[in-house]
């Protein structure tokens, strides 16, 4: 049986959602704007880490929900990466990417832990 009946219910999923809304509006800026492939990059990776999430639970297994969180986990580090990409390219500021950067680690957090909770059962 699996752990939550709907994606809507799980609070890394719910995190995600928000922080993706976060990434593209920060990815609208004039300097991402300009920068097709790195915009399109990070909110593909982005968007990967909640669909990942609810893809999984809709699997109906906890041992495949567990493999989805996985992948979500990697899209989150690719996610990061590209956070350092924009960084470096003043995209961003330092004070923006420690706001998103912060944010990432919590979902992170959260999205391994429930990877953990899904391994135990």
């Amino acid at each position: 049986m699996p752990t939550f009946r709907r994606f809507e219910d799980i609070d890394a999923w719910k995190k995600a959602r928000i922080l993706t809304k976060e990434i593209y509006l920060m990815t609208s800026t004039t300097g991402f704007s300009r920068d097709f492939r790195l915009r399109d990059q990070i909110r593909r990776s982005t968007v990967s880490i909640s669909a990942n999430i609810a893809e999984g639970q809709g699997r109906r297994s906890d041992r495949e929900f567990a493999n989805f969180v996985n992948i979500a986990l990697g899209s989150l580090a690719e996610t990061k990466s590209h956070q350092y990409m924009a960084l470096d390219l003043k995209f961003i500021n330092q004070k923006q990417f420690q706001e998103i950067y912060g944010k990432l680690d919590e979902v992170g957090r959260m999205t391994f832990g429930l990877c953990k909770h899904l391994r135990k059962k």
